[in-house]
């Protein structure tokens, strides 16, 4: 049973992933209207008689979605059966699911009802939080944590502050992001990393001022993680999951960026903005492994203090026995 368990879940991430991928696409493609004002149904029908690349993009998204709901469902019940002694299968098989009810339901709403794009730009942050949850899932299924002996990390402050701030930093880079996409200003400036290279000057419009802020932003959360993987690399080399884990992360928010600036060269090549979505879910994926290995820091601190404590009391025992002399 934990061997289907198993392979469910790495089925689940992947749809998950899908999910992920299709929300930037139908952005990207201009799809969201494919199937008119009509929610569940397309055009009001339950199959399509007039059929355009807009409602192939909408209504795939849709089924994949619908799909992937039914997966986390079931994957979420046999996680609190199978693996419910672990503290966070619980918290987490509620939030996928959650996440994820939500995400369709800001979708329905979207279409259904016009919707401001600074709303619409919480739904890909909305899906990237439920994506995470069922990949955290899939790793305590596959018991992760145990091949990197997670019971023994033990996070100090300074680290954690790092892994909190970046991690909750991320989805305000993320906000920014589908902003760009949703507000139509990806190609506002035809330059990067400036607006206009030639210029220094502040951007003019609203469009240009979403497009600078999340590369400002996307600038900020590169400098921040370079700078804790450097810290990662000179003291935490021998803490092999934290050490691993921010080289990961620095290597996907520098593909992160690339894949950013490439969007401007290429005058928003699809490919490359469908890498430039799949970058951040992975990255947002390993933070919130490290997040979650954080929230047990505490108790890992205690259990150590206590075998400790428990190993010092045993060795005065040791030392107080006095050994009997036999009588002559």
């Amino acid at each position: 049973m934990k061997s289907s368990l198993k392979w469910f879940a790495v089925l689940t991430t992947i749809v998950m992933l899908f999910i992920l991928l299709g929300g930037a696409l139908v952005t990207k493609t201009d799809s969201g209207m494919g199937c008119g004002r009509s929610w569940p149904l397309c055009n009001g029908q339950l199959i399509p008689d007039k059929i355009t690349f807009e409602l192939v993009i909408e209504l795939s998204h849709r089924l994949v979605s619908g799909a992937g709901g039914f997966l986390v469902l079931i994957l979420s019940y046999m996680s609190w059966r199978k693996i419910g002694h672990i503290r966070e299968a619980r918290f987490l098989s509620v939030l996928s699911f959650g996440f994820l009810l939500l995400q369709g339901l800001i979708g329905a709403a979207a279409v259904l009802w016009s919707q401001s794009d600074f709303v619409l730009a919480l739904h890909f942050g909305i899906s990237l939080i439920s994506f995470a949850s069922v990949f955290l899932l899939t790793l305590l299924i596959f018991e992760v944590d145990k091949k990197f002996e997670a019971e023994k990390l033990i996070v100090d402050k300074r680290m954690k502050f790092h892994i909190i701030g970046v991690l909750i930093f991320c989805l305000v880079v993320v906000y920014t992001g589908a902003l760009v996409r949703h507000t139509e200003s990806s190609l506002i400036c035809k330059d990067w990393p400036l607006c206009v290279n030639d210029s220094l000057a502040l951007p003019s419009n609203l469009y240009e001022w979403v497009q600078m802020g999340h590369r400002a932003m996307a600038g900020a959360i590169f400098i921040w993680v370079s700078y804790v993987a450097y810290i990662a690399k000179k003291y935490y080399k021998n803490q092999k999951v934290l050490y691993g884990g921010w080289i990961a992360a620095f290597i996907l928010v520098f593909l992160q960026v690339i894949a950013g600036a490439f969007i401007i060269f290429s005058r928003q090549n699809l490919y490359i903005a469908l890498a430039h979505a799949l970058f951040i879910a992975c990255f947002f994926g390993v933070m919130s492994y490290l997040m979650l290995l954080t929230s047990r820091s505490k108790k890992n601190a205690l259990a150590k203090q206590k075998g400790n404590a428990a190993h010092t009391v045993k060795g005065q025992d040791e030392h107080d026995i006095t050994p009997t002399i036999p009588a002559r």
